[in-house]
């Protein structure tokens, strides 16, 4: 079926989609609790291709139509005028989704994965409360072979809208689950067979470089949120401490390009 045309910007179908200038869940709402927004082509056919069911699609004439969605999908496009009212903002990318939540990944089973005896890395993070950090960094797992995200109970919510758009949609395809117990659900990894490595500029750290991920099958690399790092505890929780070598007079990178870097050092 072709999209529905859609005049009226407080049209009760697009409820998904209002003022999300706001944020993603309505007030009143728990954190966590919305639809996940997604944006763009490429970042919708993302979705579609992922395990989130999808609940209604929104775009500009032309742009849903080239989408090829699902027979039953709710499809409806409205002018760029229209659909700055509806959503709050002049949006660039000429689509949107939005989709069911899923529960995040039984933590037992993101430690064991598919194939107990596979090599196997985990992005593990704490206090990142960044939104547009955490998608950048889900980007750069997805491409370098991370196999999971692991969240302390202060970190961004991987699914809010601009963490999902940063991603490109990719976080879509990441599992994740949240360590409560910070950071003494560690111990957790360790049993599971994991080295884990805290990631920090501190000079008596050892050069990435120096840990070898063929002598360690099972990682996880250890990142803190932009400017304050990883704290104290976590990194003396942690098996390694390590840093990336850098030039004199440059003491750190943004967090997102040391995952990046991280990751594939590790790789």
């Amino acid at each position: 079926m072709p999209p529905v045309t859609v005049t009226d910007p407080r049209d009760e179908r697009l409820a998904d989609f209002f003022d999300l200038t706001a944020g993603d869940r309505r007030p009143g709402t728990e954190r966590g609790t919305g639809p996940v927004i997604v944006e763009g082509v490429p970042a919708v056919r993302r979705l579609l291709a992922s395990p989130y069911r999808v609940r209604a699609v929104l775009g500009v004439p032309g742009r849903v139509a080239a989408l090829d969605l699902p027979p039953g999908t709710p499809a409806y496009e409205a002018d760029r005028w229209v659909l700055s009212e509806v959503i709050g903002f002049r949006l660039t990318r000429g689509v949107l989704a939005s989709a069911d939540r899923r529960p995040p990944a039984d933590l037992e089973a993101l430690l064991r994965g598919p194939d107990p005896a596979a090599p196997r890395r985990l992005a593990v993070l704490e206090a990142l409360n960044d939104a547009e950090n955490l998608g950048s960094i889900a980007r750069s797992a997805v491409a370098l072979g991370v196999d999971g995200l692991l969240l302390d109970p202060r970190c961004a919510d991987p699914l809010y809208r601009r963490s999902v758009r940063v991603s490109m949609g990719h976080v879509l395809a990441l599992p994740f689950a949240t360590l409560a117990d910070w950071p003494g659900g560690l111990v957790r990894l360790h049993d599971a067979g994991y080295l884990t490595v805290a990631l920090t500029p501190a000079p008596d750290a050892v050069d990435l470089a120096g840990v070898d991920p063929r002598a360690h099958p099972r990682t996880a690399l250890l990142l803190g949120a932009e400017g304050p790092g990883l704290s104290p505890e976590a990194q003396a929780a942690a098996r390694v401490r390590a840093r990336i070598p850098m030039r004199a007079g440059v003491d750190s990178l943004g967090v997102a390009a040391a995952a990046a870097v991280a990751f594939a050092a590790l790789r």
